[in-house]
């Protein structure tokens, strides 16, 4: 089979295998690069009261406990915390992807909202779909895709190449 032959048909197999994968980066990567203007893919940041950070990991998961919609009973409820310092608040990011935003300071919950953001981090890298999405499928996909890119420039350079080698002769 002649390379270009082979070429095209590489090209065309591999666009269908990488179309999904390739889809999903690019619509969850365009989200992401607005979280931080969208308030519906990430909370804003609520500056508490600045000063030093006063209250305790026990006393953030009791506040935490208080908030219904965090649905935080004990520290495995619980992904993760972010602590700013210099903004005088603590994140407590829930497992349910809720995000409780506390005053270091003094205690008082300042927002309560749905953090979407890891949720479409999670479909960008492919980890939601399954534990080996992101070897077995994206990182493949991505393979491909710079094989794509590589046929692809060869398939458009091609004609030139040919062309200027028919004036030569």
């Amino acid at each position: 089979m002649k390379t270009a032959k082979w070429n095209r048909k590489l090209h065309r197999w591999g666009a269908v295998f990488v179309a999904l994968p390739v889809i999903i980066v690019i619509v969850t990567g365009v989200l992401l690069q607005f979280k931080k203007q969208s308030d519906w893919i990430q909370p804003p940041t609520i500056t508490g009261t600045a000063g030093e950070l006063t209250v305790s990991f026990d006393r953030i998961l009791e506040i935490a406990r208080t908030v219904p919609e965090a649905g935080v009973t004990t520290w495995d409820d619980i992904d993760r915390l972010d602590v700013r310092p210099g903004k005088g608040i603590v994140k407590v990011r829930c497992k349910n992807r809720r995000e409780v935003q506390i005053d270091t300071a003094n205690g008082e919950v300042l927002q309560v909202s749905v953090r979407r953001s890891d949720l479409i981090e999670s479909i960008h890298d492919g980890s939601f779909f399954f534990e080996g999405a992101k070897v077995w499928v994206f990182f493949p996909a991505a393979l491909i895709l710079t094989g794509l890119w590589g046929t692809g420039l060869y398939l458009f350079i091609r004609p030139y190449i040919a062309k200027r080698g028919r004036s030569k002769g």
